[in-house]
């Protein structure tokens, strides 16, 4: 059963909780945010393979906000914002999961790899522990620090303050 994602206002009452934050993880030639963008920025999050990632992905719940973050060799940085809009479920064409996201703004300025190693507010982030993981949870200080670096996002350079 294919079931379609939903509204903004579906996702705050159906919260419940507190708004969690999460970075994906893709290498820029395969899933770029150009194609993230594209086509009203709505896809599937799919292929994580790894069992700690698929936890992470599990744990999604609707109105999530995630860091789009390139990964590779050429570019290892934040890149944009996307929102869970549809949580966890069996991907019938691989039988993975997956969730739904939405693009809700770039970043006005890039936030690099190097960078946020180099910042003493993110020590300890989960990015810097498993560099391999493509699912990683973001605690609350650390989204708000990784936004301020990069300006905050969207047109409207939208605050990322949680």
């Amino acid at each position: 059963k294919v079931t379609k994602p939903h509204s903004k206002k579906e996702a705050k009452k159906k919260m419940g909780r507190e708004r969690q934050y999460w970075l994906l993880k893709t290498e820029a030639g395969e899933w770029s945010w150009e194609d993230q963008s594209a086509n009203g920025g709505l896809s599937k999050w799919d292929g994580v393979k790894n069992k700690q990632a698929q936890k992470n992905l599990k744990s999604m719940r609707l109105g999530d906000l995630c860091f789009f973050y390139h990964s590779g060799p050429k570019a290892r940085r934040v890149v944009g914002v996307v929102s869970v809009v549809r949580e966890w479920y069996v991907d019938v064409e691989d039988g993975d999961g997956a969730v739904d996201v939405r693009a809700v703004g770039e970043m006005r300025r890039m936030v690099d790899l190097k960078e946020m190693k180099g910042d003493g507010g993110l020590k300890g982030f989960g990015l810097f522990r498993q560099p391999r993981l493509s699912v990683v949870p973001v605690p609350k200080d650390v989204w708000n620090r990784i936004c301020e670096m990069g300006g905050g996002f969207g047109e409207d350079g939208e605050e990322c303050d949680a």
